[in-house]
């Protein structure tokens, strides 16, 4: 079915890689029936120097004790019990959007799409070329390690305004509206000097250096923790 990984991507998987410890190693997670497929796909994830564990079944996979480190799915889509179409919905709706690159002798056309729409990186039909599952598990690796950066922001910036106090929390929301000290000063019943105080106590909370760094740290803000404020 497949041929080992070139010397080309084992380069990569090491570069990409710099003094990686074991807790953010890229880890693929294979989801077949098909043992022999299981065998092969982690043999040639290993090849170029990434993780890989194997299930037989969604429920094997949903079942176990998994780490929490940076990677993809590759998953059959025609399993017994629940399909790899089912495992994507169900990662959707319980708040795990890891990305999913689809590997099936079964596939056809409105599988694909709707598995595109969903959000998966690629529906690859078997056999597959081994280049082509390592540019899809490659590309996979990267939305997650994207997607776990711009979590880590979020969370650096919800935990910044936990720090302010409510009034702060005012004066953030009113500055991010573009509102200049004085309409603040008015429309919170302050003077613009403690406006000017809280503003800047804002900033080296926030830490941000200019005005346009303390909107987009509010931008980034979950919509829940902005919500009342404005």
């Amino acid at each position: 079915m497949m041929t080992h990984g070139s010397e080309m991507y084992r380069e990569a998987a090491g570069a990409a890689l710099p003094g990686a410890i074991a807790h953010d190693r890229p880890l693929v997670l294979i989801v077949d029936d098909d043992a022999a497929v299981r065998t092969s796909i982690e043999e040639l994830m290993l090849s170029v120097g990434i993780d890989a564990a194997g299930f037989g079944s969604t429920r094997e996979l949903l079942d176990a004790n998994l780490p929490d480190r940076p990677g993809c799915l590759v998953l059959d889509v025609r399993m017994p019990g629940s399909s790899g179409l089912d495992l994507q919905q169900h990662l959707a709706a319980t708040g795990n959007p890891r990305p999913i690159v689809f590997l099936t002798g079964h596939g056809d056309i409105p599988m694909s799409v709707q598995a595109m729409k969903a959000g998966a990186i690629d529906f690859l039909t078997k056999p597959v070329r081994d280049q082509s599952l390592l540019d899809a598990v490659t590309a996979g690796i990267e939305r997650d390690l994207a997607q776990r950066a711009d979590a880590a922001m979020v969370k650096q910036q919800a935990d910044r305004h936990a720090t302010l106090t409510p009034r702060e929390r005012q004066v953030l929301a009113q500055v991010a509206l573009g509102r200049l000290n004085k309409q603040i000063a008015y429309d919170l019943g302050i003077s613009e000097v403690t406006v000017k105080l809280h503003r800047s106590s804002v900033m080296r909370k926030m830490a941000a250096a200019t005005v346009g760094e303390l909107i987009r740290a509010w931008d980034m803000l979950p919509p829940e923790l902005r919500e009342g404020q404005t």
